[in-house]
């Protein structure tokens, strides 16, 4: 019984990550924003599941360094857009409107959001990590 009820909330304490039939960021390498600054679609070939969630790769080497450090490469905000968290509500991403700062992922929006987003990414990440304890459970 005990083990039922830690399972179920570890289940509702993990982040989303804008799932699409089960597949974080659209499919995306989220390693590949941080090796290559690119977005870069990724194979299902070489995929993990972390979090409920399956994760797609360019190839073993980034499933590798995703494996060994998760937390690392994962977008922050559930993979919301980190504008929108900022502004307290979660929007779905685009894969190529992406920022890293200080060894963190963030995406957006759509470009024009990722602009909105560049203009003060300090205040606006400060204004993000404040909302996100209360938005992340919210449907």
């Amino acid at each position: 019984m005990l083990f039922i009820a830690f399972s179920s909330l570890a289940r509702a304490q993990a982040p989303a990550y804008c799932n699409q039939d089960g597949v974080a960021i659209k499919g995306y390498d989220v390693v590949a924003y941080f090796k290559d600054s690119a977005a870069v679609a990724g194979n299902k070939q070489f995929s993990y599941t972390w979090q409920n969630t399956e994760w797609y790769f360019k190839d073993k080497a980034n499933r590798d360094a995703f494996i060994a450090s998760p937390q690392k490469y994962a977008p922050q905000f559930g993979g919301y857009c980190a504008y929108g968290v900022s502004q307290d509500h979660k929007s779905p991403t685009d894969p190529a409107a992406f920022t890293i700062l200080n060894d963190k992922l963030y995406l957006n929006y759509n470009p024009k959001v990722k602009t909105l987003w560049m203009k003060d990414t300090k205040a606006n990440i400060e204004k993000a990590e404040a909302n996100w304890p209360a938005l992340k459970d919210k449907n």
